[in-house]
């Protein structure tokens, strides 16, 4: 019990936005998993280009800041898999769609 009451207080426990911050964002993994699903050709190419870099960078800083918050690096780069992973999924649908009869 003293171990999670140390928890509870400490700089980022439960009690601080660098606890609540990194699971809110984890709606951006389960919305990047709730896409896994959908074809190809619905997948955005900038958005998931953009969420790659934007979960690069909240790793950086959650690995920068004091004290470090493992959580925020935990769930971006949870997020950071899914978006390379769609992004890649996109790739490929775009080359399938590239009409080369004209070359």
């Amino acid at each position: 019990m003293p171990s999670f009451r140390a928890f509870l207080n400490s700089p980022v426990g439960p009690k601080t936005t660098h606890f609540w911050g990194p699971v809110a964002n984890f709606g951006f993994v389960a919305a990047g998993l709730a896409d896994v699903k959908k074809p190809a050709d619905m997948i955005s190419g900038r958005m998931t280009g953009v969420l790659c870099v934007y979960s690069l960078l909240c790793m950086r800083f959650g690995y920068m800041v004091r004290p470090r918050n493992y959580l925020l690096m935990g769930c971006h780069a949870a997020n950071e898999s899914v978006q390379l992973y769609l992004l890649s999924r996109w790739a490929l649908g775009q080359r399938k769609t590239v009409d080369y009869s004209n070359e």
